[in-house]
């Protein structure tokens, strides 16, 4: 186990005096910048690996162009693209011509609708609803009372049949949309190609998990006590 357990969020540092955003910058105790440098050295030289630094590449310069008006000074951050347009153009600089599709049966107008866009920007589709395989949940262990509809039939959600079904298919980047928490784990884990999210599921605050964070001090403040 590491010397130094990493707590950057707890970070009090200004951003503009941070060990990990300046050059001789400051760090707290737990401050992996500053602490941890043979884990951050081997991480590195993953990154001289060409497929990887590649990946790596493309995705910096995509983070960048996400963003207009780069040259004005006094600097401003000026976001001009949603994340839909960021996924096709990602895959277009990665030279990706198939794409896989890994969405929850509670999106499917939505997974149509990603399914249209992508292949509009040219690219080919496999998309994988999350019931496929119709496996019911009792072989996995799980009891009447636990199910969603109790007293009826019910299929488990099945990652693991997604991420295989687009490896078969030799997916080269798949997209998640919606996958439940614990099932988007499993999908990450088997995936072969890599893989990026559209949307996390959220049912209560329309798939915006960030809305709980926003509202803390008011809505949300039973998750602080």
């Amino acid at each position: 186990m590491a010397s130094v357990m990493s707590q950057c969020a707890k970070c009090s540092i200004s951003s503009d005096e941070r060990a990990c955003r300046v050059e001789g910058g400051e760090g707290p105790a737990f401050c992996p910048t500053i602490h941890m440098g043979p884990v951050i050295e081997r991480a590195r030289q993953r990154y001289q690996h060409p497929d990887i630094r590649e990946f790596a590449r493309q995705s910096s310069i995509q983070e960048a162009e996400g963003y207009a008006d780069r040259d004005a000074r006094p600097s401003v951050n000026h976001p001009a693209k949603p994340r839909l347009q960021e996924i096709c153009e990602f895959a277009e600089r990665m030279g990706y011509r198939r794409l896989g599709v890994a969405y929850c049966a509670g999106l499917l107008s939505e997974g149509a609708l990603l399914e249209k866009v992508l292949e509009n920007h040219g690219f080919e589709v496999v998309s994988v609803v999350c019931k496929v395989g119709c496996t019911p949940k009792e072989e996995i262990g799980v009891r009447d009372e636990e199910k969603v509809r109790i007293g009826e039939f019910e299929t488990m959600c099945s990652p693991i049949v997604q991420a295989e079904i687009l490896n078969e298919a030799e997916t080269e980047l798949n997209v998640v949309l919606g996958l439940c928490v614990g099932h988007d784990s499993l999908f990450f884990r088997h995936s072969k190609a890599p893989v990026t999210v559209f949307a996390a599921k959220d049912r209560v605050l329309g798939h915006n998990p960030l809305a709980a964070l926003y509202t803390l001090d008011s809505y949300y403040q039973r998750l602080t006590t």
